[in-house]
């Protein structure tokens, strides 16, 4: 029997808004992100807390490769400082049917000349070695950052 474990695939990114602007979006205020990026995102709903604090619960649901898709998660850490959060899966489509566990880690760094880098970290443990790695859902998730990008250049 093979023992499982974390695995993790990272990406990060150049955006011109501001780092805190972008971080902002995703901690306070998770709801605009079904406004800016319609096409993926259908809906953000929170069920437990208050949106930019820790241990609240929400929902996403969204199109990955297609196909209609939800996500329970809870915020599990929020570093407003360093524009950093984490969000961990605690059900839907993620974890029944692909991983065991799923992680997302979000933080936007300032640049200097203006401007952040946006780092996105995904760390999953797979239910079986036959399970890709989440490389079309980075992707998904770079272009949902592209599209706040936009919206909030457009402010």
């Amino acid at each position: 029997m093979t023992t499982s474990q974390v695995q993790k695939i990272e990406t990060e990114f150049p955006i011109k808004a501001d780092a805190k602007e972008f971080y902002d979006v995703f901690c306070n205020k998770t709801h605009q992100v079904a406004k800016a990026c319609p096409d993926i995102i259908q809906s953000v709903v929170i069920h437990e807390g208050r949106w930019g604090t820790e241990r609240s619960i929400i929902s996403w649901n969204y199109v990955h490769d297609g196909k209609a898709c939800v996500s329970k998660e809870i915020i599990e850490d929020i570093d407003k400082e360093n524009n950093k959060m984490s969000f961990r899966v605690l059900e839907g489509d993620l974890v029944k049917h692909h991983y065991k566990s799923f992680k997302f880690l979000l933080h936007a760094v300032p640049k200097e000349k203006g401007g952040s880098m946006v780092r996105w970290t995904m760390e999953y443990e797979k239910i079986n070695e036959n399970t890709s790695d989440p490389h079309t859902l980075m992707q998904l998730v770079v272009d949902m950052s592209k599209q706040i990008e936009a919206h909030l250049l457009k402010k």
